[in-house]
């Protein structure tokens, strides 16, 4: 692995298209003392390069006394293109954020970030030591964490009436659909995130001439492309 500035944020992107992967769901954290030095990992999920920040910044302030705050995180965007980025937050060169990236990659992970706070004890850990703790920290919020995997999907936009609405309600519920917003107006639009092969069948389903659907759908589209939790 290539050495990064203590001081640099390393971005790389890599062309490889992913169609599922696995990510958090609900946050963990992890806490560690060495030689009394306290590192502290918070573990979340993100969408975008500009939640991370966002998210990074938050953690800052809130351990604004603390030394250092390192991270790393992987991103998946809606065409499937992995974006990775770490920070050794002035601790030496590769001795943080690349051993929590590591920890995101050993454990197939995307659209996770990882801050691991570092309250320094005063005594000094050396390259081994500081690799082991921000990874040990890291893995630790992780293990503390929900993960789910997730595959190719879209959210989409129908319409039903509202003599239709808890049927259509409890097909969600069996074929794992996701309800997203409601919208009441002369009917009711229902906003929804399902995988491909779900969207498919709803619509070959409401095409058909004997209406395999128990309900009916007035109108149906795809408002966009994104990553929906896999169904097992």
């Amino acid at each position: 692995m290539a050495v990064i500035p203590a001081e640099e944020m390393t971005v790389e992107t890599q062309k490889n298209k992913l169609t599922e992967y696995k990510t958090i769901y609900e946050g963990g954290i992890g806490e560690i003392t060495e030689k009394k030095s306290r590192f502290i990992a918070n573990s979340c999920h993100i969408e975008s390069k500009e939640e991370a920040e966002e998210k990074i910044n938050l953690i800052k302030k809130k351990y604004y006394d603390a030394k250092h705050n390192c991270f790393a995180f992987s991103i998946v965007d809606k065409e499937g293109n992995l974006l990775e980025k770490s920070s050794d937050d002035g601790e030496p060169s590769g001795t943080a954020g690349a051993p929590i990236l590591n920890v995101i990659r050993k454990n197939n992970l995307n659209n996770v970030l990882i801050v691991v706070t570092r309250y320094f004890g005063g005594i000094l850990l050396g390259t081994g030591g500081l690799t082991r703790a921000y990874s040990n920290t890291a893995l630790e919020s992780i293990e503390n964490g929900k993960i789910i995997e997730v595959e190719n999907g879209l959210q989409a936009r129908l319409e039903i009436e509202y003599s239709e609405n808890e049927k259509f309600k409890y097909y969600c519920e069996k074929n794992s659909i996701k309800i997203v917003e409601t919208e009441y107006s002369e009917n009711i639009i229902q906003k929804i995130e399902l995988n491909e092969e779900e969207y498919n069948k709803l619509i070959s389903k409401s095409m058909e001439i004997n209406r395999q659907l128990p309900f009916k759908i007035k109108q149906i589209g795809i408002i966009c492309r994104k990553f929906v939790k896999k169904v097992q």
